[in-house]
């Protein structure tokens, strides 16, 4: 029964963690180490190894700097400026509260525009450079999908094989 009920609650952290994407303030990489723990202390602590929790810390440092690193690329890559690039990332997080899931789409969107017009850019160019923001979060979203599939299916391979 204890063996079931370990087992929903890991399930349950790893499917949070993917809705941590949606929700910024959902802390998805800590849900996948607390799923990753709860395996070690409540099922087999021999199956993870130093290998595996070294490999997780690596994916984990990518995790938390996929977003930054892929925002910064994008607004420079459309020419934004540093504060339109830091703007992009709280804007984020803001709307992630103020109306969520949309909001973490459109209040950077519009946070990056404003910023923009503000430092004198032309209205073209400050919808471009919002434009490679949105492109910026939703490509660090993608990786961040990929790279949570990759650390829960190499859990699942080193618990299951």
């Amino acid at each position: 029964m204890v063996y079931t009920f370990i087992w929903i609650a890991i399930i349950i952290l790893f499917v949070l963690s993917f809705i941590g994407l949606i929700y910024p303030f959902i802390p998805s990489v800590i849900l996948i180490w607390l799923g990753f723990i709860l395996y070690h202390l409540g099922l087999n602590s021999q199956k993870l190894t130093i290998f595996f929790w070294i490999i997780m810390g690596i994916f984990t440092i990518i995790l938390l700097t996929v977003d930054i690193l892929a925002n910064s690329y994008f607004v420079k890559k459309f020419r934004g400026s540093k504060w339109g690039e830091q703007i992009a990332g709280i804007a984020v997080i803001i709307g992630s509260f103020i109306m969520p899931p949309l909001g973490i789409i459109i209040v950077p969107f519009i946070s990056v525009i404003v910023v923009e017009l503000l430092q004198n850019t032309s209205f073209k160019k400050a919808f471009f450079i919002s434009i490679g923001s949105l492109i910026g979060f939703l490509s660090g979203t993608f990786a961040k999908i990929i790279i949570q599939l990759m650390m829960i299916i190499w859990f699942f391979i080193v618990v299951f094989i």
